[in-house]
């Protein structure tokens, strides 16, 4: 493995590590993604 794709394979391990530990704070926060903020295209599901 050269220097180059061990790096981008960092990078990615970093950003998937990153977004993940954003979906886990999220919802333990309460934030419902599901409607996407606009309760009128949840059919009635958001609080």
């Amino acid at each position: 493995m050269n220097p180059a794709t061990a790096i981008v394979g960092i990078v990615l391990i970093v950003l998937v590590a990153v977004v993940i530990r954003s979906m886990i704070r999220d919802k333990k926060n309460g934030k419902n993604l599901q409607c996407g903020g606009d309760c009128s295209k949840c059919r009635g599901r958001c609080g």
